[in-house]
């Protein structure tokens, strides 16, 4: 399509009960662009609402970052609203990961205070002194005895984390048999903790096992005593690494599907905050492509069973587009390659509704300006292989540059082309010379042309005999830069005329007048260089377009029947006059000439393949001189894509904004941005 969709305005007032099925089917079909009064501010109706799904969200993101669950960060495909049934599946799955992390975070609380008091231990294993001395030189204290083994999850719980309580086993008589006096038990704390332990142990009718006396270190057995307590903590703590991972597969694709469940609901109860509303029903206004408005109606008239009333507006019937208070959306129909290209027109602005889109021709002269300044066989073929692989499901480093895969796919082609015709194939000239003369003999002789066939049918490298070649190549990417302007040209005029803005369609620089100066201005120099010489004729054929830019305001106020002819004065349009023909003057010569970049860049892309061409030739013949070859010529290219490729992309981007774009994008339209919930999605 050369123009934009046609767009229809619509309102609808629908009932409270309905509301979430109805904003559900538009954030599906994503074909309503909502008007700006509906977003001016938000108000939540239910904010109790809101705040619950963002409660449950924030539950449902707590359990999931404990089990390692990559979430959504928007709706799925297939994702429908929450009901009552997945909110109290959620606190079941929650109280399942709480009780599992509680588990975790106290066996790891309580291995640390092991550990600490096993490596404070195992310092004084060798010690030269007493053990009833350590009691004063370490900052740990140490306490072994006997203890009734039902009073030690009494003493472990009033003690808490100040202590730490490790089982030794049963008593032993004198003759090793087992007491019937309690278990044995170390106790260790740090020497903060000292009286609080002491008093503890005390309270539970703790008795102290006597050291023999002079027993030098610490024994032996509370050292196993505190490896064993570790090594139980180990193993239960890897337990419930296990029961976590068993968790996470299976309750990791449900808690994806709950999230995208309430991320949708919050969506939805955000878009009704911003409706208006009465206790009763919606009412929400947007634009929708003309041609979808019949489906549009029906669906939703099915939906709520005729509970709906809908009215659809013409642009032409709303008085706010007709005073330009209010700008109609844009929406762009395009196949699959001149949709690649969208991205480069909308950075730059979007058209106004009902004008010229400009993007057919940014992706026919994308390719085209490209393939000039990078012409490689090889080369190409690489972007060519980027460009499928980032179009394809492939891995996700690839999958953000999805949206440059068609650009990288006729950029590719564009440069496999150049590259036939010079000959090149990752910088080495002779891979297509047999191919490319027999090609050119096959031709020549259909012609008749006399001579030896070329091996390779345009030479870019600056030579003595092909001097006057690169000229004629110069010259044809300045006729690529007339023919670019000329179109911006054309298009401004057209969309002028459909803006109802005559007198800039015909009488400005960028209208009619500026149009036939710039075109007779080449016809003049194509003339001058083919032989021909400057005539009389030519002043006539150059001084009326620029009397048209001249006296153009004071022409069309005379058609227009408006008074004064000179609305600001004799002086003050003179030197409007004069100032607007030289800036005219001026940016046709500037914007043909700037042209010369892209010969200039296929210049600089040809010599620097012949420098890594030239280095790989040079070490070839050093002992390991094939494999240093092959290095330079790897690296080299990979420099050229890499580099020159971002460089040559810059440089075309910035022919198309000044060269092309300021003929016609004067003022910017608004960009056709439905409402949806799965934002990523293309249009």
């Amino acid at each position: 399509m050369i123009r934009p969709r046609k767009m229809k305005q619509i309102e609808m007032t629908i009932l409270s009960w309905d509301a979430d099925k109805v904003i559900e089917y538009l954030g599906r079909s994503a074909a309503l662009h909502l008007t700006e009064e509906a977003g001016v501010e938000t108000q939540l109706k239910d904010l109790d609402a809101f705040h619950g799904i963002q409660d449950v969200l924030e539950t449902v993101k707590s359990g999931s970052g404990y089990l390692g669950v990559e979430l959504p960060e928007e709706p799925l495909e297939d994702t429908v609203l929450p009901t009552e049934t997945d909110k109290l599946l959620i606190e079941k799955i929650n109280a399942g990961i709480n009780a599992l992390s509680v588990r975790e975070n106290e066996q790891n609380l309580e291995r640390r205070r092991v550990e600490e008091a096993f490596n404070e231990a195992r310092a004084f294993e060798n010690l030269n002194a007493p053990f009833a001395d350590l009691d004063q030189l370490s900052y740990l204290t140490l306490r072994v005895g006997r203890l009734d083994p039902k009073k030690q999850a009494e003493l472990r719980e009033s003690l808490g984390d100040r202590a730490v309580i490790i089982s030794l086993g049963p008593a032993l008589n004198e003759d090793g048999a087992a007491a019937a006096s309690g278990e044995r038990i170390l106790a260790a704390a740090s020497r903060k903790g000292r009286f609080a332990l002491d008093s503890e142990l005390k309270k539970q009718s703790f008795t102290p096992i006597v050291i023999p006396e002079g027993y030098k270190g610490v024994p032996t057995e509370l050292l196993s005593g505190l490896e064993v307590h570790l090594k139980e903590i180990d193993g239960a703590l890897e337990k419930i690494r296990r029961e976590k991972i068993q968790l996470k597969e299976e309750y990791g694709p449900v808690l994806r599907r709950l999230a995208a469940a309430y991320l949708m609901s919050s969506q939805v109860e955000q878009l009704k905050g911003k409706l208006r509303a009465t206790a009763s029903a919606y009412q929400l206004s947007g634009w929708v492509p003309a041609d979808k408005v019949g489906e549009f109606a029906r669906d939703l008239g099915a939906l709520t069973e005729g509970r709906l009333a809908i009215r659809a507006f013409t642009p032409e019937e709303i008085p706010e587009v007709q005073n330009g208070t209010e700008k109609v959306p844009v929406s762009l129909v395009h196949g699959a390659f001149v949709r690649g290209f969208e991205r480069v027109v909308f950075s730059y602005g979007a058209p106004l509704y009902g004008t010229i889109d400009p993007t057919p021709f940014v992706a026919f002269f994308f390719a085209i300006l490209f393939g000039l300044m990078f012409g490689d066989l090889g080369q190409g073929f690489v972007l060519f292989l980027l460009g499928i692989l980032t179009g394809l499901k492939g891995p996700k480093m690839l999958k953000g540059f999805k949206g440059y895969s068609i650009p990288l796919i006729a950029v590719g082609i564009s440069s496999m082309v150049m590259g036939l015709l010079t000959g090149e194939v990752f910088t080495i000239e002779g891979l297509l010379a047999v191919p490319t003369r027999a090609a050119a003999g096959f031709f020549m002789s259909i012609f008749g042309i006399p001579g030896e066939p070329p091996h390779q049918i345009l030479h870019l490298m600056p030579e003595k005999g092909n001097i006057a070649k690169l000229f004629y190549f110069f010259g044809f990417t300045i006729s690529v830069g007339v023919a670019l302007n000329s179109i911006g040209l054309l298009v401004n005029i057209m969309n002028l005329c459909t803006l109802r803005k005559y007198e800039k369609a015909f009488f400005s620089k960028t209208g009619l007048a500026g149009l036939l100066l710039f075109w007779y201005a080449v016809f003049i120099a194509v003339r001058i260089i083919l032989g021909g010489r400057f005539s009389w004729f030519d002043f006539l054929g150059l001084l009326i377009p620029v009397f048209c830019v001249f006296f153009g305001p004071v022409i069309w106020r005379i058609i227009t029947h408006e008074r004064p002819v000179l609305a600001e004065g004799l002086m003050v349009f003179i030197m409007e006059g004069f100032v607007e023909v030289l800036e005219t003057a001026s940016t046709y010569i500037s914007n043909t000439v700037s042209f010369l970049r892209v010969g200039a860049f296929a210049l600089s892309h040809a010599v620097l393949s012949f420098i890594v061409f030239t280095l790989s030739e040079m070490v070839s013949d050093l002992p390991i001189g094939p494999a240093f070859a092959l290095i330079i010529m790897i690296f080299g290219n990979a420099l050229i894509i890499l580099l020159e490729g971002m460089i040559v992309a810059i440089q075309v981007v910035r022919l198309q904004y000044y060269e092309f774009f300021s003929k016609f994008f004067t003022e910017t339209g608004v960009e056709f941005n439905p409402f949806r919930f799965r934002k990523g999605e293309s249009q």
